[in-house]
């Protein structure tokens, strides 16, 4: 699988259709190493040579800072372009990797999301633990805020007992602008996000 970096891109005075010898990063741009492509790692790049182009995969290798060609699609109908001695090439994401063109979405095939089971009546809500995060009440119980800006989480809470939560400063959005009130059977699912330094949450479905 192809690995994508922020803004690498480089010379190469490479010629013909072999193997790219790397040159230096152009102005504004970074390097592959710095950018943090690894030594035998596969990269998506993209070849200019004036109006002449070349997508592919290929191999990076950090001695000697080559990058090896295997083409998906070029202007030379696609085979290895014959390349000048003042070319560039960047790493970038092509169609083929987010987008299924027989049937268009963002990204193709299942998405399985993390599930956590919380366990605890003081615990950080920690987005890093997974998308999906359970927790079966056994006590009241206080959340504290473990989200960074960006960070979201889908929280199902199981309480049949009438026990409360103290929950984080939140903005709720919905609910008339308070915290849910439990489910005393089954689930109350709640969505939680994270933007700049406010959190946010709104309930979902089956609480009150």
């Amino acid at each position: 699988m192809a690995v994508f970096v922020n803004r690498a891109k480089m010379s190469t005075a490479t010629t013909g259709t072999g193997t790219i010898t790397l040159g230096s990063a152009e102005s504004g741009y970074q390097s592959f190493a710095d950018a943090g492509v690894a030594d035998g790692e596969t990269v998506r790049y993209v070849i200019e040579d004036g109006t002449a182009w070349e997508i592919g995969t290929g191999t990076y290798t950090a001695s000697g800072t080559t990058l090896s060609r295997t083409v998906t699609e070029s202007s030379n109908s696609d085979a290895a372009i014959n390349l000048s001695g003042s070319a560039v090439v960047f790493v970038t994401a092509a169609a083929a990797d987010v987008m299924n063109t027989t049937n268009p979405v963002i990204a193709a095939g299942t998405i399985t999301e993390d599930v956590y089971a919380i366990s605890g009546t003081s615990v950080a809500l920690e987005p890093d633990n997974g998308s999906v995060q359970t927790h079966t009440l056994t006590a009241n119980t206080t959340y504290t805020d473990g989200f960074t800006a960006g960070q979201a989480i889908t929280l199902m809470v199981d309480d049949g007992f009438f026990r409360t939560i103290t929950w984080p400063t939140i903005t709720w959005v919905n609910n008339g602008g308070s915290a849910p009130t439990l489910a005393t059977s089954g689930y109350t699912v709640i969505a939680l996000w994270k933007v700049s330094t406010t959190l946010y949450g709104a309930l979902v479905g089956d609480g009150t």
